[in-house]
Formats: structure tokens, sequence, C-alpha cells
């Protein structure tokens, strides 16, 4: 309804400036005050008039009425004044000829825009720590960083990926104390990443015991920033065998990623950015360590050195900032980590600014909240893992389950189950806001009734088979007329598409798009339950049905596309 909306803005600052020449309100202005009635029957668009009040020097209802008169020629629909607001009922006819014929004309760009022609866009997600595994925390950076990048490239804008891999820090001095002590390599190689986490947990279950092998692991990672040659080649082979194992996690999640330069990737270009920090007086001693004091700004100190000469995450974020900067040229950074890093990214941002750094104010920190399983945390120290592949192999499973039981003849079985069992957990978590704590459950997240991922395909997959069906019956899909208040409705919610897209872009929000999906779902099987459409008696009917429904699936598609989730034709 984004067109109607500007029209109706336009609209009211015309009757606004005709009742009070020097009382102009911009039609832009008055479009950010459009609401959405709570009651459909109150009409499409409310125009609250207290905002004039001071203006015009009138009560509100006296407002609302004088300029529902105004308007009482309205062409795209009806206006009514209630109270102090000014509510507008948008012409069915004007629904059906300009959202039907922009879907048509447009297909899956329906929505997109040119707002980032010619700008550049630097995301930093996923990022998982090399030796450790995919778990189910690790899902919301992942999904939410892709998500966010698709609606970037939506609407224009040039987006490099970045897989910022934790391939660097004190915790490999412990991987290589413990696969000394306790591994070995043949068994790494048959077994995997797991080999490697259970040598990890067991080098914390030991240093417990004896806590000099705290000190031994400082000194060892201490050597690998040295360059000693066997501590790189055991941190090496470390990193290949991670990201065999997080390509499969990645494929079947359908990302991929322009770049994986972890953090190893920046440690020839912190040099510079430490004597920048020297030379501007901004690095200070603070029992042994070097740091930059940010208590002006209410912030604990930012650590750049520690006190043994090791570097830190900060000091690798600047270096990759400033890099991303130097070769990408961003009009944005954007981080997406969990919601405990937001002083690091606040800390980081004001230490580029300090630096001279004028970009600073570009970096965007898209935090999240924690996860938990059935109220179990998460925790890779301790074991306490949910690892994700298991997760997606259990979801599989069950979805797998279910069509042997529903459509036991479907073709390519295996890849509809992976694309439903998988979107069942991706849908799950982009269904909340992406700043709030959840607890996944599976069995409400494989629901093919509600709000879910089964349910949001299954609605995709009855539009294929609508089509299909129509095909089948020589109905082309080409005119008609809208004659029932269901298809009216359907309508309505399609029209809110690049509305949802600007909202979920300026929110970093890949909700708005989550839940959209499943409003798309209930207007149309709203729609299928009340219409008939290829046996519909009445041949205009049929086809005007027909074009609806392919506008839905059209729609919902790239509703689908923006949130990670795969559009099987059939399940």
């Amino acid at each position: 309804m984004k067109n109607f909306k500007h029209q109706t803005a336009e609209a009211i600052a015309s009757a606004v400036l005709a009742a009070s020449p020097d009382a102009g309100l911009p039609a832009e202005e008055i479009e950010g005050l459009l609401e959405y009635p709570p009651d459909p029957a109150m009409g499409d668009l409310a125009f609250p008039c207290f905002r004039l009040s001071k203006i015009l020097q009138q009560a509100p209802p006296k407002i609302a009425a004088a300029l529902a008169d105004n308007l009482r020629d309205f062409p795209l629909g009806t206006v009514t004044a209630v109270g102090g607001y000014l509510n507008f009922k948008v012409n069915a006819d004007y629904l059906a000829q300009q959202v039907l014929t922009a879907i048509e004309e447009q297909g899956d760009r329906y929505g997109s825009s040119e707002i980032g022609r010619g700008k550049t866009v630097v995301l930093d997600y996923s990022s998982p720590n090399i030796c450790k595994p995919f778990h189910i925390g690790h899902l919301g950076t992942t999904v939410i960083g892709h998500s966010i990048k698709l609606l970037h490239e939506f609407v224009g804008y040039r987006c490099i990926g970045i897989n910022h891999l934790g391939d660097w820090g004190t915790q490999f001095g412990k991987q290589i104390v413990a696969f000394r002590r306790w591994g070995d390599r043949e068994t790494v190689e048959r077994i995997g990443i797991d080999e490697l986490v259970r040598l990890y947990v067991k080098f914390h279950e030991e240093a417990e015991k004896d806590p000099s092998l705290e000190d031994l692991a400082r000194a060892e990672f201490h050597k690998l920033e040295e360059g000693d040659p066997d501590n790189l080649a055991l941190w090496k082979w470390f990193c290949d065998v991670s990201l065999a194992e997080y390509e499969k996690t990645y494929r079947q999640l359908d990302i991929e990623f322009d770049h994986y330069t972890g953090e190893s990737f920046y440690m020839d270009k912190m040099g510079p950015q430490i004597n920048r920090l020297r030379e501007m007086g901004l690095l200070k001693l603070d029992d042994g360590a070097q740091i930059v004091d940010l208590s002006a700004w209410n912030m604990p100190p930012c650590i750049i050195l520690k006190r043994d000469g090791s570097t830190i995450y900060h000091t690798r974020d600047i270096a990759a900032a400033v890099y991303r900067k130097n070769t990408y040229d961003f009009d944005k950074a954007i981080y997406v980590t969990s919601a405990q890093q937001c002083l690091h990214f606040a800390q980081l941002k004001k230490v580029l600014e300090l630096m001279g750094y004028e970009w600073a104010e570009n970096i965007v920190h898209v935090p999240y909240g924690t996860v938990s399983v059935d109220g179990a945390k998460l925790a890779t120290r301790t074991g306490n893992v949910v690892l994700l592949k298991d997760l997606f192999r259990l979801s599989i499973e069950k979805v797998r389950e279910v069509m042997d039981e529903k459509n036991p003849d479907l073709e390519n079985k295996d890849e509809v189950a992976e694309a439903v069992g998988v979107g069942a957990i991706v849908f799950n978590y982009l269904y909340n806001s992406r700043i709030k704590d959840i607890n996944f459950i599976l069995d409400q997240a494989l629901s093919f009734d509600g709000s879910t991922g089964p349910y949001a395909q299954y609605t995709y997959a009855r539009t294929s088979s609508i089509l299909e069906k129509a095909k089948a019956a020589g109905i082309e899909g080409k005119g008609g007329t809208l004659t029932h208040p269901s298809e009216e409705e359907l309508l309505k919610v399609l029209s809110l598409f690049p509305e949802k897209v600007d909202e979920a872009l300026e929110a970093y929000e890949p909700s708005v798009i989550t839940r959209y999906a499943i409003e798309i779902c209930t207007a149309f099987n709203h729609f299928y339950r009340d219409c008939p459409i290829v046996t519909a008696e009445d041949g205009s009917q049929r086809e005007y049905r027909v074009r609806l429904t392919r506008a839905a699936r059209t729609v919902l598609g790239t509703a689908l596309h923006l949130i990670c989730m795969k559009t099987p034709e059939k399940i």
C-alpha cells in the first residue's frame, strides 16, 4: 500500500494547505504520521489530526471534519472523520489495478528499490571460532546476517559478505597443548572437529586440576604469534579441519561468503594502527597493558596490547575496520554479533573516532539475544552444546517421517525434507525480534500449523499446485475483476510488501519479513477457503483468482528468499 500511502499523504498536504496557506505540512512528514488502524472496519489508513491542532489553532475533531470535507472527492477511496482522526478506505478497484499490475510487471523484484544503488555495505557475520563446531548459538549471527545482506542487495546495495573467523587468540595455545598431550593426527582426521572439541573440553577439565596448563597455553600462543613453524602448521591444520565442517552447514543454509578473512588475516595490519595510536598519544600504560582510556565516555578502557605484548580482539577489529574501508570504501560496515558484545563495538567505534577516522560513524552493530534449547543455555567449554548439524539432522528426519505418511509418492523427497527441516529451524529463529532471548523447542518449530516455516513453505507449495492445475485446465490467469472480500484482503496484504522491506532494512530486523510471510499465508489461505479458484463457475472469476494466486506465490517466494528459506514446489 506504499503508493496509496504516499498519494494519501500528498492529498492531506494539499487539503491542509487549502485550509490554511500558512500551515503547510510536508507530505513526507504526513506520510510518517499515517497509521494502520487496529480494526480494519475503521479503514485502511488513519491520520491523527492532533499534530495540526497547534498549527491551525483548532480542536482535532474540527480539523478532521474540515479536512474530510476537503477530501470528499479523493479518487483513491473514501474519507471519513472519526473524532480527531481522518480514516481512509482504499478503493478496491485501485488495489486491483495498481497492486496486481505492479506484481505482474515487476515479478520477484516487486518490493525492491534502488535506494542503495552506488553504495557499498560490508557485512561481518557468522564468524565461528575455529576448532569449535556450529551449535545453535551460531545460528543467530549466520541467518540474521545473511538475511540483512539479502535485504540490502534487494534494494540495490553492493554487498560484501565477510566471514570473520575466530582463528586467532589464546584458545589456540590451549588447543595446541591439548592436542600434543592427549590427541593424535589420525583420530582428528577420522572424526574431525568433534575430536578437536573433545580435546578443548579436556584441557579445561585438566586445567582446573593443574592451573599451570593455562600459563603453558599462553606461552604456546605467544610462540604462534611469533611465527613458530610447528605451531603455525598445527594451527593451519586445525583451520582446514574446521572449515571443512562449516562448509557443510553453509551448503544446507544456501549461504556463500565473498571472503573468509579471519582474525589472523589482520596480523600484519595491526602494527600501523598501534603506531598511530601511540603517535597520537592515545595509548596509556595500565598495569602493564597498553590501553586507550575511555572513561570520559563512561566506558571501561579499551585494551590494545596485553601485558605479555599479545594482541586482543580490539586490536584486530581496529585493523580489520581500516582494511575494509581502504579496500571496499564502504558506506556502511555492519557487524552481526551477540548483544553481549555491545560494549566491545561501542569501544571500537569510539577508538576509531579518536584515531581521526570520520567513517567510524558508519559502523553499525546489529546485536541479537541468546538462545537456549528447552531452557538449557549453551557453553562450549563444558561441552554443554546442541550442535546445529545434530539439530538439522533430527529436524530433517522428523519431516521425512511426516512426508512418508502424507505424501509417500513425492519425488526428490530427501531434498524437500532438508529444505523443510532446515527451514523450520531458520524460520523459528527469525520469527522473533533479533534482540529477544529465544528458547528453542523443535516440535513447535516443525508444526505445519501456526506461525512456522513448514506452514509458510506448505502455503507456497499450495499456490504452486493451484497454478499447475490452472495451467492444465487452460486457465491463463489474465483479466477478470475483484468480486470477494477475501480477494481484497489478500491484495491489501500483498500491497504492504514494499513497506515491510523498508521497515526491515531500517531496523536491521528480519523478523519483520518473517512475520509478514505469515500474514501472506493467512490471507491466502482465507482466500483459498472462501473462493473457488480453478473450479469457479464464472470464467472471469477463475482468471482473476489465478492471477491473484500467482501474485501471492511471487510475493511469498520473495519474502521467504529474503529470510534464507527455500521454496519447494511440492511438499
